[in-house]
């Protein structure tokens, strides 16, 4: 193949991957969009509509790692029709819901586990895009991987962007919401149809003469523990066992993936991709899981100014932007270094956030999107260059433990801080309290609360609708309403406090970045490990 011919299969190849990224942040913002909506419909707490927006999350880190294990045998191509046929899969269960449901006077129990189910199939759809999109860019582009991954992850915020102004858009025009999830289809047919003739490289790990069982090692035991821990939480949530027996099925199913590792690989792998691992749950918190909620956080102080969406389609555009100029950031900025500062402007961001009012959210946003903009591509990139031995499981494992992290504990958490901040605000409001005193009792406490948990483990207090009615039916129609709606008007603009709390995560990263930055100091400074081709290796051939 001539220099112009490789030119052009590598260019196809990247744009094709990055059209596959866009889809995924097609599918990712017409549901955060659409949470709010659903959680009215099929009536939703704030926790309860969080694990909706899990369960569209947390798939995602399932099919990335597994995807990984064995997608150097079975082919990227493999792996890109399959993410395919999985975008049709939820467009079909997710447009039906619709129509089943009927506004909820169909079948609204159907048409809400369509939407679960069919979330379900989305978020492993996602996770299988990224399986094969990571490995194939630095492969192409081995000698500038944090560039490229960072040009390649643009994809992601220009996804947001365009689905997130077309979703806009459809609000303006009142359209029914099954329209919003079948927007995810065109760029899916492109991408397919796009990546379908072209052969896929092999990856460095193998090109190299990695083995497999060499591979498995740099994962090891410890980012195995942070893997089968996560994995025992969301089989808690996702099969909802009663009594101890339950449980221990869940707790042993992390147990028996941690053994099996230690027993096959007998290493406890790389501590450096272990402590990558645990940066990055925080990490995909702040970046996933206030992007996932920051419409409803937002909804209060937006109202009547802009649609709070936009606040996230600005943000987007604002990390688009970075990720492609970030070849000139990093050449002139280690990405430690980048890594340190970004999390500086991403506390000072999230806590203005938590602050501002009116139009000046959006010159808060501009903080927290340029903190957030190379914090995911960046990582990726720290781990490929610094555990290459680990090929394609261990670049996407940091995303896979980021997404199931996000997905079992970010979004619930979340949704959980918001729960608590409405009580707090409800409480607060003297007109409220002087209104319907009974709402209080002596010891100054919300008597319309009930304590529920995440996981049966986790604990929460929220409002309990049903009972804060039945209180409010015993004042006068007029002022029982009034109550009512101050309480509605409170309780909106009260979670977008919990943005402030939200900055803890961001600086738990600063002082972990400042840990890697001293011991690669240590170390002479920051350098790529690389890997040289095995000319004895016998490697297959690419993909027809």
């Amino acid at each position: 193949m001539s220099n112009t011919s490789l030119q052009t299969h590598q260019q196809r190849l990247f744009w094709g991957c990055f059209i596959a990224l866009i889809t995924t942040a097609f599918g990712f913002i017409s549901r955060m969009f659409l949470i709010g909506a659903w959680a009215a419909e099929f009536g939703l707490d704030d926790a309860q509509a969080g694990r909706l927006a899990g369960i569209g999350i947390w798939p995602f880190a399932v099919s990335i790692i597994l995807f990984s294990f064995f997608i150097d045998r079975i082919g990227y191509k493999v792996a890109m029709v399959c993410s395919f046929g999985g975008y049709l899969i939820w467009s079909v269960m997710g447009v039906s819901a619709y129509f089943i449901s009927g506004g909820g006077q169909g079948n609204p129990k159907l048409a809400y586990e369509l939407l679960y189910w069919g979330s379900l199939i989305l978020g492993l759809s996602n996770g299988t895009v990224e399986a094969y999109i990571n490995p194939v860019v630095t492969t192409l582009f081995s000698k500038n991987k944090s560039q490229w991954l960072n040009i390649l992850h643009a994809g992601w915020p220009g996804g947001l962007v365009v689905a997130g102004l077309l979703t806009i858009g459809l609000d303006f025009i009142q359209v029914a919401w099954w329209i919003k999830i079948a927007i995810i289809a065109p760029p899916a047919v492109v991408f397919f149809l796009m990546l379908l003739p072209e052969k896929f490289p092999v990856q460095e790990r193998v090109a190299s003469g990695v083995t497999y069982r060499q591979m498995l090692s740099e994962f090891g035991v410890l980012t195995a523990l942070v893997v089968g821990t996560l994995l025992s939480l969301q089989l808690m949530d996702f099969f909802k066992p009663s009594g101890a027996a339950g449980y221990g099925a869940c707790i042993a199913v992390g147990v028996a993936f941690v053994a099996a590792f230690g027993v096959y690989t007998r290493s406890l792998g790389s501590p450096l991709l272990f402590f990558l691992t645990l940066i990055m749950m925080p990490l995909a918190t702040t970046e996933l899981g206030t992007d996932g909620w920051i419409e409803g956080i937002l909804k209060g102080m937006a109202a009547g100014k802009f649609h709070p969406g936009l606040v996230l389609v600005y943000t987007a555009f604002v990390m688009m932007v970075l990720r492609f100029m970030a070849g000139a950031i990093v050449h002139k900025i280690s990405p430690l270094g980048l890594l340190m500062v970004s999390s500086v402007l991403a506390v000072l961001g999230l806590v203005w956030l938590s602050r501002a009012e009116g139009l000046i959210i959006f010159g808060a946003a501009t903080i927290y999107a340029v903190g957030k903009s190379f914090f995911w591509p960046t990582m990726l990139g720290i781990a490929s260059e610094q555990t290459p031995k680990g090929g394609a499981l261990t670049l996407n494992t940091l995303g896979g433990v980021g997404m199931l992290a996000v997905g079992t504990l970010g979004f619930p958490y979340i949704g959980a801080l918001q729960a608590n901040e409405r009580i707090d605000a409800v409480k607060s409001d003297q007109s409220i309290v002087a209104a319907a005193p009974g709402l209080l009792n002596e010891k100054g406490e919300l008597t319309v609360t009930e304590d529920r948990t995440i996981y049966e483990v986790i604990p929460y207090p929220a409002i309990d609708d049903a009972a804060l009615q039945a209180k409010l039916a015993d004042l006068p129609a007029d002022s029982g309403a009034q109550v009512a709606a101050k309480i509605k008007d409170v309780s909106d603009r009260s979670t977008q406090r919990a943005l402030a709390k939200m900055a803890y995560f961001p600086g738990f990263m600063l002082a972990c970045y400042l840990l890697l930055w001293v011991y690669f100091k240590s170390k002479g400074g920051y350098r790529p490990r690389e890997l040289a081709p095995d000319a004895d290796a016998t490697h297959p051939a690419p993909e027809a």
